[in-house]
């Protein structure tokens, strides 16, 4: 049980201005294993305070100071994985073994590589006789979801922090307790005080008094379209920069030359990672329209593969949906699928047996889905893949850009100068060939109503500066 009754402003543990306190439940179970505080305005004014007045010294600190304070972040960040695996898989249902190695190694890996990609980042450049210089943006709000609660944490706050930002995080309320630990870690290291601050609670609490707050400069938010858009009516009032990464509704077409037999085992697998709860997901499956019947049976096959159980037991293949809230969205999702007459070929609606406490889902795939089903259309956010054919590949084209969603995508072939040609024609950030995953130093984000700015390397690191030209006098 772990009850954290404090918040973190100003290099301080500090009682909330509220009194209210939010229970974190183990989806695997529905037990309560901890809370936190419910956070108020006032504790983000506190919290904004802190980090408007920590920030000119922050900024004009050496760069090499504050690289090497993020170096020793990513340093404790490893030593700890195995604690901070364990931690988010109690916490959002994750399976262990895959916490430790995507919960807790990637927020060390994108930690750990920022400090080289700052010291190569252009800080400053010459065109013609003007000095062109990126400077910090200044206090950033950083709201962050539960799905993948402290790799999109570090995402954020890593670069902010090396380029000279100071920061106010609000972490999702779902799944807070990674945060509080991350806290902890920097409070230990000796970070300066305010130049990092963590206030828990609800989105329409604190994550609209940081959207809407004068003195902070810039929002950086992950999760769904619907609040991100909300952060960024909020925000406009301030004309606050707000960068966003959003929803998906990710398509991945698997082209005629495609090794099937390789193709569509991991297709099921990009769907259904951390059970279908990733913003990228690839949940469109695209297949030659004289191939349904084949890749269908090939991927109930895989479906069948995924054991669903508690996070804690080594068998588990797929762990629990986050929430009772989330079950329930799910499974309005699958009925809604048959309801529209799309065919259920694995899975379906309920739990799967022996699981009645903790919110499990059957791995869930449909044929013959036509892409103006509802099950195509939105995030579902779960464990449901659905198969829709396509005639050419114009036609496949075509169906993979036809969503208000452009976050990622995925393209199977074996002629690699083919399948590139689809890859370049997708409306999306990011596209995975032939089963390829996130390159951590490349730039991650989406086109239309999945956000906009980039995270991640030098990209992530520019989301957080403003330029400045200096026009030099001429001779």
């Amino acid at each position: 049980m772990q009850k954290r009754d404090q918040i973190y402003i100003d290099g301080q543990w500090v009682a909330s201005d509220g009194d209210g306190s939010i229970d974190v439940i183990n989806p695997s179970n529905e037990e309560v294993i901890g809370s936190v505080p419910a956070g108020t305005a006032v504790d983000v004014d506190a919290a904004v305070a802190a980090a408007r007045a920590a920030f000119d010294g922050w900024a004009a600190t050496p760069l090499e100071d504050r690289l090497a304070l993020i170096e020793g972040l990513a340093g404790q960040l490893g030593a700890r994985m195995g604690e901070i695996g364990t931690l988010i898989s109690d916490e959002m249902g994750m399976p262990r073994g895959m916490s430790t190695m995507i919960q807790a190694g990637m927020p060390a890996a994108t930690t750990g590589g920022v400090p080289a990609t700052a010291r190569d980042f252009a800080f400053e450049e010459t065109i013609n006789r003007t000095l062109v210089t990126r400077e910090p943006v200044g206090v950033v709000g950083c709201i962050t979801p539960w799905n993948f609660p402290l790799h999109q944490v570090m995402a954020k706050v890593a670069p902010a922090l090396a380029v000279g930002c100071t920061v106010v995080l609000k972490p999702s309320e779902v799944a807070p307790l990674s945060a509080f630990l991350l806290a902890e870690i920097i409070d230990d290291l000796g970070f300066p005080p305010g130049v990092f601050n963590l206030v828990s609670g609800v989105g329409p609490v604190v994550g609209e008094a940081i959207a809407a707050h004068p003195d902070v400069d810039m929002v950086s938010f992950t999760g769904s379209t619907r609040a991100g858009t909300r952060v960024a009516e909020v925000a406009a009032v301030n004309v606050t920069r707000v960068h966003q990464e959003l929803g998906g509704k990710s398509a991945n077409i698997i082209l005629e030359d495609a090794d099937l037999s390789a193709a569509i085992p991991a297709a099921v697998g990009a769907c259904y990672l951390n059970s279908g709860q990733t913003c990228s997901a690839l949940t469109r499956l695209l297949v030659p329209a004289d191939k349904m019947d084949e890749v269908a049976a090939l991927a109930a096959e895989a479906a069948a593969g995924y054991s669903v159980g508690p996070a804690d037991d080594d068998g588990s293949r797929l762990g629990p949906l986050v929430s009772a809230a989330q079950w329930e969205r799910v499974q309005g999702y699958i009925q809604t699928g048959i309801d529209e007459g799309a065919t259920l070929v694995a899975g379906g609606t309920g739990k799967p047996d022996g699981l009645d406490a903790g919110y499990y889902v059957k791995p869930t795939v449909f044929a013959n889905v036509s892409n103006s089903m509802t099950i195509a259309r939105e995030e579902i956010f779960g464990p449901v893949l659905s198969i829709i054919g396509y005639t050419d590949v114009d036609d496949a084209v075509a169906i993979a850009n036809d969503t208000e969603y452009g976050l990622a995508g995925g393209v199977w072939g074996t002629d690699t100068d083919k399948a590139l040609e689809v890859a370049k024609r997708l409306r999306t950030g990011q596209v995975d060939m032939n089963g390829a995953f996130l390159n951590t130093d490349a730039p991650f984000g989406g086109y239309k109503k999945s956000g906009n700015g980039r995270e991640l390397g030098r990209y992530g690191l520019a989301e957080f500066v403003e330029s400045k030209s200096i026009n030099l006098p001429m001779g």
